[in-house]
């Protein structure tokens, strides 16, 4: 899927001469028509990568194979993906290796989990968890449809991820824990189990709250390492002769990565030593900032998040698989019927529906 001829079932990227990506699903027969005329999906099937292409009013289009990045900022979507940006940090600060043994908790549309993948290889193995079976299907649609085919070491199950996963992990058997959830700290007591010594812990969490209140249940834990933090922000810059500055807009803040490391059982983390005019948290500041559960759910109601329908879940699942059966088409030699985009043209392009998804997740 990632070298050769271009094959039908495979999907392409085409950048006008305005910088502007659109993402098609190459097909037999298949037309991709915009305001600027029409493009035959079979001048493309079977030449190279990299080249340059008029559709019939003879606008310029520049085709490559998406990258992970791309395919991600287009493919079908039910729950916000996590960015390319905290993606990267991600395998990164958790140390995900060829072969390792890892778990993930909030799959969503299945951004992380290609990321993950990826990094543990045909030999590692990942097992994602769940809560809705219909998120579950979207992201299981976007993988098959990234690799062509079924990853050998994934799977999904669906279930809240504290009682799931001890029914699945032997305990000490995982080397890596990745949590994107509200309230990754109601599954504190089960990562403790299932981790190995020495292994990584990291939470994607959105709010101050969450990371204050989870670094403070880690702390509290005495099983891992001294919490530590940080969020990425990336600016582009404009590149233009001598005119080189930075760009009026960047990716800023989109969520806070935190990591601990499992401690040996029986042993207690080392007390950092604090700068002696360093004030203590009294126990009413930290009532007032770490309210009950009964005063403050945890909810996606309480962080004013926009709940995902079950409408438009099933509509992201069935484009997803409609991907995932074109992309197994193209490995196997064999295609299915034309596929049909967002717009209902044969092999219809993505973009408008990544577009709606990016402004909504502003």
């Amino acid at each position: 899927m990632r070298t050769g001829p271009l094959r039908a079932g495979q999907r392409v990227q085409l950048t006008d001469r305005k910088g502007k990506p659109s993402t098609i699903t190459l097909q037999h027969g298949g037309e991709w028509h915009t305001h600027q005329g029409v493009l035959r999906h079979d001048t493309l099937i079977g030449r190279s990568e990299g080249i340059v292409v008029a559709n019939e009013a003879g606008h310029e289009y520049q085709v490559l194979r998406p990258l992970l990045n791309d395919f991600v900022l287009s493919m079908p979507r039910g729950a916000t993906v996590v960015y390319p940006k905290d993606s990267a940090q991600i395998v990164q600060v958790a140390d995900v290796f060829p072969g390792a043994r890892v778990v993930e908790a909030g799959v969503g549309s299945g951004a992380l989990s290609l990321s993950l993948l990826r990094a543990v290889g045909d030999e590692g193995t990942l097992h994602s968890y769940e809560r809705r079976a219909d998120f579950a299907e979207i992201a299981r649609g976007n993988v098959a449809a990234f690799f062509g085919e079924e990853h050998p070491g994934w799977a999904v199950h669906v279930g809240d991820m504290q009682e799931k996963v001890l029914e699945v992990e032997e305990p000490g058997s995982v080397d890596r824990v990745v949590l994107d959830m509200l309230a990754p700290w109601e599954c504190l007591d089960a990562v403790k189990q299932i981790m190995a010594p020495g292994g990584v812990w990291v939470s994607y969490v959105a709010t101050v709250t969450q990371l204050s209140r989870l670094a403070e249940a880690i702390r509290e834990s005495e099983g891992f390492t001294e919490p530590e933090a940080h969020e990425t922000m990336v600016r582009t810059w404009h590149l233009d002769g001598l005119a080189v500055r930075p760009d009026h807009r960047m990716i800023a803040h989109t969520g806070f990565l935190l990591a601990a490391r499992r401690l040996a059982d029986e042993e207690t983390p080392l007390t950092l030593k604090k700068r002696e005019k360093q004030s203590e948290v009294s126990a009413e500041d930290l009532a007032a900032w770490l309210p009950d559960d009964v005063q403050q759910p945890w909810d996606e109601q309480a962080f004013k998040k926009r709940p995902v329908t079950g409408k438009k879940a099933r509509k992201a699942a069935a484009h997803a698989q409609k991907l995932a059966d074109a992309a197994r088409g193209a490995v196997d030699g064999e295609l299915d019927d034309p596929d049909v985009g967002p717009a209902g043209e044969p092999g219809g392009t993505d973009a408008a529906v990544a577009e709606g998804d990016r402004e909504e997740d502003q």
